[in-house]
């Protein structure tokens, strides 16, 4: 179910609800925020609309930095100002933060007990299926804009099932080979000949 955003006449959220909810995101996706963003900011706290959300993400995702730490900088500022960044910054490292740390010192003790290696396995699973989740979601909330559904399509091939990673061969000005995901070999390199 999406709520409707905050109109002007209502009150922005406050820096402690900022904070708050961020932490909650925090504190939910460790390991993986993704899968809670747009449930907690959209569907629970009413803040912006499934169209709001997919536009400030689509954002937060061309800048460099974590997505979900840009976003939460960009969303903070607009409710609050530089104030409310740090606020909504500050709550969505602090509980994952704090949990790396105490992990950490117990991981090198206990990382390779089969029932430690089953939970991480389990956790991932999850994780990956809040995104599932979370993508189908907001392709519906395209209401069938074509141009929008042939880019996500375009992605999703590129990065999905033919490996590209752009970022890296971009930053590093050079061309790379795809990678074996999951046991597979990848697949054979395009030439032009083929295109």
């Amino acid at each position: 179910m999406t709520t409707a955003p905050a109109t002007d006449t209502e009150r922005p959220p406050a820096r402690r609800d900022l904070f708050m909810a961020f932490f909650k995101i925090g504190l939910y996706g460790f390991g993986g925020v993704a899968g809670w963003v747009r449930p907690i900011l959209v569907e629970e706290r009413g803040w912006l609309s499934d169209r709001e959300f997919a536009e400030l993400h689509g954002a937060a995702s061309v800048i460099p930095g974590a997505n979900t730490v840009n976003l939460a900088v960009m969303l903070g500022d607009r409710f609050q100002g530089p104030a409310g960044s740090i606020a909504a910054l500050c709550g969505l490292l602090l509980a994952p933060l704090a949990i790396l740390i105490a992990l950490a010192s117990l991981f090198d003790s206990f990382g390779e007990l089969p029932a430690v290696k089953g939970a991480l396995s389990g956790a991932a699973a999850a994780t990956a299926g809040l995104v599932i989740g979370n993508a189908y979601k907001l392709l519906r909330a395209l209401n069938g804009e074509m141009l929008a559904l042939v880019v996500a399509g375009a992605t999703f091939a590129s990065v999905g099932l033919l490996h590209f990673s752009f970022a890296d061969d971009a930053a590093a000005g050079r061309s790379r080979q795809p990678r074996a995901v999951c046991g597979r070999p990848p697949p054979a390199p395009m030439s032009a000949a083929r295109l």
